[in-house]
């Protein structure tokens, strides 16, 4: 089993930033790369940051040049430096895991993003 647990979350003017932290516990031998989804009510869950095969980054075109994403994986840890927010990045923003071998999905409890003057 493995737990997922994020920090971070708030209300931002537009322009501002703020960084999402994730924590693996739990059976963390057994999952892939972390990675980052939001969703809006009303609408699917997209993906928004992740690792390639390769270790190389990935961003939905909407976050490209404002988000990075990056990892400690000595602490299981992945982090979501979100720069330049807007209105429109408001969201529950969700850490992510697949298991290896299972492909069983792990998310966490999810943190609210609210970009708004």
């Amino acid at each position: 089993q493995v737990h997922l647990t994020e920090t971070g979350g708030g209300l931002v003017q537009p322009g501002g930033s703020l960084r999402l932290s994730c924590t693996a516990s739990g059976s963390t031998y057994s999952i892939n790369a972390m990675d980052w989804y939001r969703q809006v009510p009303g609408q699917q869950r997209e993906l928004v940051a992740g690792f390639g095969a390769g270790g190389e980054t990935n961003y939905v075109d909407s976050v490209k040049g404002r988000f990075i994403i990056s990892r400690d994986n000595v602490k299981n840890i992945v982090y979501l430096q979100m720069n330049s927010l807007k209105p429109e990045d408001t969201a529950v923003y969700y850490c992510h895991a697949e298991n290896r071998w299972t492909k069983r999905n792990y998310w966490g409890q999810g943190t609210q993003v609210s970009v708004s003057s």
